[in-house]
């Protein structure tokens, strides 16, 4: 009877984990390496970086010789009279109002990271 519980236990918990895959919206993007290569291209800076490395570019996104990701979140939902600013030294949006970037707006939702 125990194997049988553990049997239904691990297909449920395969769904559970590619259903919460889709509640992720951070934007990654897998990169091609040469296999036998010590290092390898940052296809944004051109920049070499030993394999087994990790480093983060011009654009804001964490990578590897394999793949790269963002790492920040894109504000979706804020107020309507507030406006979206990207800081690209500190790799962040900020939300501010559309006439004095002074005060910064809420964020309700956002996606990425």
């Amino acid at each position: 009877m125990r194997r049988i519980a553990t049997m239904r236990t691990y297909p449920t918990l395969a769904l559970l984990l590619c259903a919460m895959l889709s509640l992720g919206n951070c934007a990654c993007y897998v990169k091609v390496h040469d296999t036998g290569a010590a290092f390898c291209l940052d296809d944004v800076d051109n920049k070499r970086h030993p394999v087994g490395s990790s480093w983060i570019n011009s654009d804001c996104m964490y990578c590897t010789c394999s793949s790269c990701c963002t790492t920040y979140s894109i504000p979706r939902r804020f107020p309507s009279d507030c406006v979206a600013v990207f800081n690209r030294s500190a790799c962040e949006f900020k939300v501010f109002r559309r006439d004095d970037h002074s005060v910064e707006c809420p964020i309700f939702s956002a996606v990425g990271k």
